[in-house]
């Protein structure tokens, strides 16, 4: 169930309250029994479980990294390799 935000209009405390979606909101405040209204605030949640971009997709090393080790592994071999061709003659 989330929890809403609400502000009195008489005394203009905030206060919360958890409730299923389907359900009215509160039209009274709870400490002076002014008119409330519900407020929006920022949420705070946090995916979990696969599928997610944060879990799945972004991954450590961009493409570009990805990319651009190939060939400096590919140099290093080329060099090992002429390093031995050089000893060996």
């Amino acid at each position: 169930m989330p929890i809403y935000e609400y502000r009195c209009s008489k005394c203009g405390k905030t206060f919360e309250a958890l409730q299923a979606i389907s359900a009215e909101p509160i039209s009274k405040c709870i400490y002076c029994r002014g008119k409330a209204r519900k407020i929006v605030s920022l949420s705070s949640f946090h995916f979990k479980g696969s599928g997610w971009y944060i879990n799945d997709y972004k991954k450590k090393g961009s493409c570009e990294e990805k990319t651009a080790d190939p060939p400096k592994k590919a140099e290093k071999k080329a060099e090992k390799k002429a390093n031995k061709n050089a000893s060996i003659n």
